[in-house]
């Protein structure tokens, strides 16, 4: 099984839904930063559940213990251990699922591939192990902030209700002022009263998050199998219910024909710049300076409270009736996960970069 993401700034993640803890082991941290532990607090704490009326009503405090690399509040070099303690777990609300398969969740291939699987919470599969994504991130982010990179995520669609996608319209100070996460306040209300109509029924619903990066260097990323967005994508799709990603103008874009598309070169304070920016900040799989903008779409959660036809592991057609406390839409408390692997990824890219002859 891999645990382990990245090349030079990696993190290996530990733990279940429902065992002691989950957690995590970052390596390739640079030595010497100040790691403001209630930063990373603050983003753990966008994704902890329980955080608003349109989330799961598990309650966790997802407090971040911090058991290595760190001395008198810098990094050290040496591995980064984290824990986060599983406090509220409900674990027998999983007995009657116990020896069946959940409709399209990873029950059946996990079992077929490992032998077994633990259905508490998914176990492993479960999106709980994603706080020690966030952990990681945040500590990328305080090394991207000396670069002056920013990282900003937000729910832009839900369902079918979407915003545009010109994020230089949008007052990104909104997204932390609604539980959806949306810059758009009115579209964020809208968005809302879906969400909650849905789980009323008992069902659940997707969406889409967009990425913005600004004050990305030219030169990250490689122009063949190292392309810079290739290992977002790739990133972005080992989150949880992730089904789609697509940067810069994306699928819309197919359509178009080359004149439309083409982003025209300027000087602009004597720096080589675009009028537009319909690479979404990447050409040949290498950044250009541009701000990246991507969008990950999100499938409905697996796990809805309706009866649904099922097989156990004897091979007996049943019915099925999931118990537990479940996200209607796991998009916005997935938003500092799309941050935080953006992050790993964008770190890992620098210091790639640096590791070779051509500077930044």
């Amino acid at each position: 099984m891999r645990n382990t993401f990245g090349n030079l700034y990696t993190l290996t993640t530990f733990g279940e839904s429902h065992g002691a803890a989950v957690g995590g082991i970052v390596d390739g941290m640079p030595s010497g930063i100040f790691i403001d532990v209630d930063y990373i607090q603050r983003e753990v704490d966008r994704r902890c559940p329980g955080q608003s009326i349109i989330t799961t009503e598990r309650k966790e405090a997802d407090q971040v213990e911090f058991l290595s690399g760190i001395f008198e509040g810098k990094s050290t070099g040496a591995p980064i251990c984290f824990v986060v303690r599983n406090t509220n777990q409900q674990s027998k609300d999983y007995d009657n699922i116990s020896q069946l398969f959940r409709p399209s969740h990873a029950d059946y291939t996990y079992y077929k591939k490992y032998g077994n699987y633990d259905y508490r919470g998914g176990g492993r599969a479960s999106a709980r192990i994603t706080v020690a994504r966030v952990v990681a991130g945040a500590l990328a982010k305080i090394v991207l902030k000396t670069y002056n990179i920013d990282i900003t995520a937000y729910t832009s669609q839900v369902g079918n209700i979407a915003i545009g996608k010109d994020y230089s319209q949008f007052d990104f100070t909104e997204i932390e002022r609604n539980p959806v996460r949306c810059p758009d306040p009115m579209k964020a209300k809208d968005m809302e009263h879906l969400i909650r109509n849905v789980k009323k029924v008992g069902d659940t619903i997707g969406g889409v998050i967009s990425c913005v990066i600004k004050g990305c260097p030219v030169g990250l990323g490689e122009p063949e199998f190292g392309k810079l967005q290739a290992l977002l994508g790739s990133a972005m799709l080992t989150i949880n219910a992730v089904k789609g990603f697509e940067y810069g103008e994306g699928f819309e874009g197919s359509s178009w024909r080359g004149s439309q598309q083409n982003d025209v070169f300027i000087m602009s304070n004597n720096k080589v710049s675009t009028i537009t920016n319909h690479s979404g900040g990447i050409q040949g799989g290498i950044s250009n300076g541009q701000d990246i903008f991507f969008r990950v779409a999100f499938k409905p959660v697996s796990t809805i409270l309706m009866e649904q036809q099922t097989v156990t592991k004897q091979g007996e057609v049943v019915k099925v009736k999931v118990k537990g406390r479940h996200d209607p839409c796991v998009v916005p408390r997935a938003v500092p996960i799309v941050e935080a692997m953006a992050a790993m990824v964008i770190l890992d890219a620098i210091l790639y970069q640096q590791a070779n002859v051509h500077k930044i």
